[in-house]
């Protein structure tokens, strides 16, 4: 709940029991406390933006504007004891009516991210990618081409006095997409449009290093590139150029600067078969990114990153699908030197039974690899698709297999206790009702940000060789350990 809205939901209740319990002479006080009310309401909704979430609040203004207005003195021979009576009953509608008030705004909050850690400011920037060479296969006009929307965030000068860019732009396209991810209706989370960052736009890149290393990062399906912004600013502040890709169809939503929507396309790819080959779609995005850097690296456009981008140095990370692409990526591609994949099931070419044989962080949360909540859903999934107990036993397998096969030869696993799948992403922040049992989501964070920085220190910068070492015993719990 921003302080704003505490400072209303807080004058409301006393202005309200004021004017239950308040003797009946000071009628003159309450309306300047009302015209008070008003006017910490406007200056609110100036500074902070309204939102849906505290219409309740708003109302309440209204109603207590005509509880006072036509507010009467109590007639003499109404019994004490029968306005007490009616105080308490008008108590116990204010209890029942503050308690909405309150829990909408803390229940859907306008959330922050924590600070960047990192000794830089962070900037970022959006770039618009056509790939000429391969058509939009999703197009029903057969001359189109693949489109890709691309926000790159990355150490920035200091002190740019801009805004903070938004968390999402375009917020009721992808809220439109996030109501598969997250099960809530997309109007319920309009209010993401007002979370702010601690990116700057398109600020100057920072001058204390000629070059910066890469980082590409892939969401999952359903998800967004700003997906995990906790994650993007902390790498960026500590002197990565961090790549986000909407994978467009795939992506909740894709914005054109002309302004058209590529919402999620419904397709129900299932099963090792399908997600295997669409892998290649997602690899073919990152190959043709890849290759823009390469351009921009000797003319950008915005003249930005001309001669700033370190090509010999590039790493990528992703979440589920988003995940494995990466490890597809750090496999099939000499470009990436190293790579994480957050919760990802590896779809894609076979994992080498020796392993990938380069620096590979594989991301678990703990009931993703959980047998026994594997077995307690079971049932439940098989009634929904209408698949075999089979077909998953042997699904649950091969899962564990290809995890396997990926960490031979030196890979690295971690589990964070009490995490599920959408733990690794911002998505445990939208609301206090999503995070599992157990579970903190900024420290979960905490732990994502500290190894991932780690790791990319230590085999892309070659610094801190000894730091994913020191985080296995920070952290006992996490099961941060090398194959």
């Amino acid at each position: 709940m921003r302080f704003g809205e505490m400072v209303i939901i807080l004058f409301i209740i006393a202005l309200a029991i004021a004017t239950i319990w308040g003797p009946r002479s000071k009628k003159s006080q309450l309306i300047y406390s009302l015209i008070a009310l008003y006017i910490v309401t406007v200056v609110q909704i100036i500074v902070e933006d309204c939102r849906w979430q505290m219409i309740p609040c708003y109302a309440a203004s209204v109603i207590l504007t005509i509880c006072i207005i036509f507010r009467k003195h109590e007639k003499q021979q109404r019994s004490k004891n029968k306005r007490r009576w009616i105080a308490w009953l008008w108590t116990t509608m204010l209890f029942f009516y503050a308690s909405v008030m309150v829990a909408l705004p803390l229940l859907l909050p306008v959330f922050t991210f924590n600070q960047p850690q990192g000794p830089y400011s962070v900037g970022t920037s959006i770039y618009h990618f056509v790939d000429y060479e391969r058509p939009d296969e999703y197009s029903a006009d057969p001359t189109d081409h693949r489109e890709l929307m691309v926000q790159i965030w990355y150490p920035s000068e200091p002190d740019s006095g801009e805004e903070t860019e938004p968390y999402i732009r375009d917020v009721a396209a992808i809220t439109q997409g996030l109501e598969q991810a997250l099960s809530f209706p997309a109007w319920t989370l309009n209010h993401l449009g007002l979370v702010k960052t601690h990116a700057y736009s398109n600020t100057p890149l920072s001058s204390i290093e000629g070059e910066y290393p890469i980082l590409i990062f892939s969401h999952g399906m359903t998800g967004f590139r700003n997906q995990n912004t906790f994650q993007i600013e902390e790498l960026a502040s500590h002197g990565y150029i961090v790549v986000g890709i909407d994978h467009a169809y795939d992506a909740a939503a894709t914005v054109y600067p002309d302004g058209r929507e590529i919402l999620i396309n419904q397709h129900t790819l299932s099963g090792f078969t399908a997600l295997d080959e669409h892998m290649t779609l997602w690899t073919q995005d990152v190959s043709f990114i890849l290759n823009r850097l390469k351009q921009m690296n000797k003319q950008d456009e915005q003249d930005r990153f001309t001669g700033r981008l370190d090509l010999e140095r590039i790493g990528m990370f992703g979440h589920s699908y988003g995940g494995a692409t990466a490890a597809q990526m750090l496999l099939k591609d000499s470009r990436i030197k190293a790579a994480i994949n957050m919760d990802g099931t590896l779809y894609g070419e076979p994992m080498p039974g020796t392993g990938l044989n380069k620096p590979y962080l594989q991301m678990n949360g703990e009931k993703s690899i959980d047998r026994s909540v594997f077995d307690n859903t079971l049932e439940q999934a098989m009634a929904q698709s209408g698949r075999t107990r089979e077909y998953y036993e042997e699904f649950w397998k091969e899962t564990v297999r290809r995890r396997m096969n990926a960490l031979q030869g030196g890979g690295y696993t971690m589990t964070i206790p009490h995490t599920s799948h959408m733990s690794y992403t911002d998505f445990h922040l939208f609301s206090p009702l999503l995070p599992n049992p157990g579970e903190d989501p900024r420290s979960v964070h905490r732990i994502i940000n500290e190894v991932s920085v780690a790791f990319f220190d230590q085999h892309l910068k070659g610094i801190r060789n000894n730091a994913m070492d020191e985080l296995s015993k920070k952290y006992p719990d996490i099961m941060l350990v090398q194959e």
